[in-house]
This record gives C-alpha cells, sequence and structure tokens, in this order.
C-alpha cells in the first residue's frame, strides 16, 4: 500500500533505508539537513546534491518519486537562483539552488522509506519526555500530520485556480489566482477544523 506524502510516496521495501526506524532516521535526516545548509561555495553543495541522488537511487527511490517531490518548488528554486545570480554572482547561486534541491532529495528519500504511522509514533516517543512539563506528544503529531496532509492539498487547490483562471483568459491576473486560492485554502482549514470538532479531537 502507498501512502502519499508531500515529498514522495511511500513505497514498501527490504532496502536499509526502510530497515531504519523512523526515529533515529528522522534524527539523521535533521543533521543531513543542518549539514548541508552549513556547507558554503558552489562545489561541496553539489556534491551533496550527487551524495542525496545517490541515497536515493540506493533506496530505491523511482526516478519519477523524485521529480514529484521536486516539480512543485522548481519555479520557486529558479527564481531563488536568478535572484542570487543577479545579486551576488552564479557561485552563491550554484550554492543556493544546490543546497536547496539537495534537501529537497533528502526529504523525498525520507518520505519515500518511512510510514506515515512510524513517522508518528517516532514523534509522539521522541517528545514522551515532554509529557511532565505540560506537553502533549499526541497532539503535536496530529498537527504533523493535517500539516504534511494539508500541503498537497493546497498544491492542488492552486493548480485548480490556476486553470480555472487559465480558462477565463485571466492567467496573469494575481487577482484571479490568488483570491480564490485564499479563499479555498482557508476553507479547506475550516473544514478540515469542523470535521476534527465533530469527532471530538482537540477537545479538553
Amino acid at each position: 500500500m502507498r501512502r502519499s506524502l508531500p515529498l514522495g510516496t511511500y513505497r514498501p521495501g527490504s532496502t536499509v533505508w526502510h530497515r531504519v526506524p523512523a526515529g533515529p532516521k528522522l534524527a539523521l535526516v535533521a543533521l543531513v539537513s543542518i549539514a548541508v545548509v552549513a556547507l558554503s561555495g558552489p562545489w561541496l553543495p553539489m556534491a551533496a546534491l550527487v551524495a542525496a541522488l545517490g541515497v536515493a537511487l540506493w533506496a530505491r527511490v523511482p526516478p519519477s518519486a523524485v521529480w514529484r517531490g521536486l516539480r512543485p518548488f522548481l519555479i520557486v528554486v529558479a527564481i531563488l537562483g536568478a535572484f542570487q545570480w543577479w545579486q551576488r554572482g552564479w557561485p552563491v547561486a550554484v550554492e543556493v539552488v544546490a543546497t536547496t534541491v539537495a534537501l529537497i532529495v533528502v526529504g523525498t528519500t525520507f518520505t519515500a522509506t518511512t510510514a506515515m504511522d512510524r513517522m508518528l509514533d517516532a514523534i509522539v516517543r521522541g517528545l514522551g519526555p515532554l509529557r511532565r512539563v505540560g506537553v502533549r506528544p499526541e497532539k503535536i503529531a496530529l498537527a504533523f500530520s493535517l500539516m504534511i496532509n494539508a500541503i498537497p492539498a493546497i498544491f492542488q487547490i492552486a493548480h485548480e485556480t490556476r486553470e480555472a483562471a487559465k480558462a477565463r483568459g485571466l492567467e496573469r491576473s494575481l487577482r484571479a489566482n490568488l483570491s480564490p486560492m485564499a479563499i479555498r485554502t482557508v476553507a479547506h482549514a475550516y473544514d478540515t477544523g469542523a470535521a476534527l470538532h465533530a469527532r471530538g479531537i482537540g477537545d479538553d
């Protein structure tokens, strides 16, 4: 069974990355992300990107899944890279783009090799010691689950809004694109909250 996540689709497997528990894997992803962001210059981030792609292949994440993880961010990455090139030169542009893409690939590999329920269980276990100070790990895990499930929904709303504006010949109109998207996104959040309230989830 496959479960959709914002960066990739979970695919059951028997690779090393599939067998690593979700908690240590999440901690490793956090450490790797910090290390990648700390790299400077154009060449080390490029090497990190190549290494991230190599790990994705090692974990048997299909290229199509990596592409699906990257595709929603391509425009933002392209604009960011062009701006950095214009303002600070090509080395900084390469550094920023390579770092960003490497982080997306790392996230895609993580979500493609980690089931949602295991990820949430790891969050609950990791935050368990904070119960003594009033933290409720189950609520934080629920919020995390809602957040990562909302991302693809928002992308879908953006796509449908853009297509609707294009059909009316208003694809260049910010108002025709942003206003309906904002309204539908708020409506989606409201409907989600109402559904949770109807089930008594989140009530004190």
